[in-house]
């Protein structure tokens, strides 16, 4: 794991905002940090990068621990938390050109190829007063990216964005994961900017973390969940099933879905076997993200 926390706990005034939280980051994934305002996700962010420190617990980035190996740490690590500041009266050339040299840059290839990475180098020469939000956001992610991290931490990057800003970091976070292999941690309380980003999720709710694992894992995990029959007998397999008191519904495309657990399931293939009903498909209904945080999010609330 490039990035991993064991236990790591922040408190203030004896409240902990993060409590024994135990991440694991693979290199080269996108890994989606969601919650609700306050959840303790820019807390956790600020401590990776060494900017906090955790009341106990351990963190280790590239296999060396923070804050004891801080700076070569952050010599890999780029990072844009909260809104990025600006000299508006710059253009975004010359605004980055101000940050290299506070690493000691000075090569016009690092400013242009940070431009092209973000898709700005056509209004590089701009003053930066007349960009867009989305374009300024993106100038900050350029100017996190100018040393060529290995690991690059957004805090909310869409925040207050239009749906084509969205889009533009969206599709400028994957380029760098897929293409550069940069291992991207993004921080979110929306879940539709996590859900077609990342390939990886945390869920995080009052400071602790309830799921972590691959998205697709957390779409099709089950308890009481529901699975889909797909067959051109549809009538005749409902017929079959409400029979026996088993309950169907017709989603949008015309194919029945059923509630219940995996041997719910077994049960239903036997009874359609049994009355000959042989030409059907059953597999798991993928729930949206939305479903699956809020289940995760009302069962915290019941436990407490």
């Amino acid at each position: 794991m490039i990035i991993e926390t064991k236990g790591v706990t922040k408190s203030y005034n004896r409240v902990d905002v993060v409590h024994e939280v135990d991440m694991m980051v693979p290199e080269g994934e996108i890994y989606g940090f969601l919650g609700p305002n306050g959840s303790g996700k820019t807390t956790m962010m600020r401590m990776l990068l060494g900017l906090v420190r955790p009341n106990r617990g351990v963190i280790r980035m590239f296999g060396k621990k923070m804050p004891e190996d801080r700076i070569s740490i952050l010599a890999k690590t780029g990072a844009l938390i909260e809104k990025p500041a600006y000299y508006e009266h710059l253009d975004g050339r010359d605004n980055l050109r101000v940050l290299a040299a506070l690493r000691g840059i000075n090569d016009n290839k690092t400013i242009d190829r940070a431009l092209e990475r973000v898709n700005l180098h056509r209004v590089g020469r701009k003053k930066v007063k007349s960009y867009s939000l989305g374009m300024k956001q993106r100038l900050g992610i350029a100017s996190a990216m100018l040393h060529n991290p290995r690991i690059l931490l957004l805090d909310e990057p869409t925040n207050g964005l239009d749906p084509e800003g969205i889009f533009e970091i969206r599709e400028l976070i994957r380029n760098l994961s897929e293409k550069e292999g940069v291992t991207v941690l993004i921080s979110s309380h929306l879940l539709g900017e996590i859900e077609h980003a990342a390939s990886r999720i945390g869920i995080i709710y009052n400071g602790n973390l309830l799921y972590q694992g691959k998205m697709n894992e957390l779409l099709t995990h089950q308890k009481m969940g529901s699975f889909i029959i797909e067959s051109n007998m549809i009538e005749l397999i409902i017929n079959a099933l409400q029979a026996y008191d088993i309950q169907t519904s017709l989603d949008g495309e015309g194919k029945v879905q059923v509630r219940g657990s995996e041997a719910d399931r077994d049960r239903i293939k036997k009874i359609l076997v049994e009355k000959g009903l042989t030409d059907f498909h059953i597999y798991d209904s993928m729930r949206t993200l939305e479903e699956a945080y809020l289940e995760l999010i009302r069962s915290q609330k019941v436990s407490v």
